[in-house]
């Protein structure tokens, strides 16, 4: 019974995990559409905003559930990256109903999601 407990617990805090990255996420797109709005940004600046946002975000989450974790935090932690990136991906294969996503940046973010996670879960 308790292991049942266990295993479910880790569930939820993998969903806690992911709703934090998502809310950090979902900041730091508003604060830098407001600076688009503002100013006037290059797309390599933008680019490197969106990098920046997956960056931090999936550390947080990584970090949350590697203090929640008592062992293997880093794993925790990427795979709250690689949940993450699964997500994202999921989403943008709805919204883009006509073409194909290119390979090349899929596997960009999905690197750079699952190494901040698992970043963030060692750190923790």
């Amino acid at each position: 019974m308790n292991k049942e407990f266990y295993k479910n617990a880790r569930v939820i805090y993998i969903l806690e995990g992911l709703v934090l990255s998502y809310i950090v996420t979902g900041l730091i797109l508003l604060l830098f559409s407001f600076l688009m709005l503002k100013l006037e940004l290059t797309s390599a600046i933008i680019s490197g905003a969106i990098n920046l946002a997956y960056i931090v975000s999936t550390f947080i989450g990584g970090f949350f559930i590697g203090k929640r974790a008592e062992q293997k935090k880093f794993i925790w932690g990427l795979l709250v990256g690689v949940f993450y990136f699964v997500v994202l991906m999921l989403i943008s294969l709805m919204m883009n109903s006509g073409g194909a996503l290119p390979l090349g940046s899929l596997f960009t973010v999905f690197i750079i999601t699952s190494l901040s996670g698992m970043l963030g879960g060692m750190i923790s």
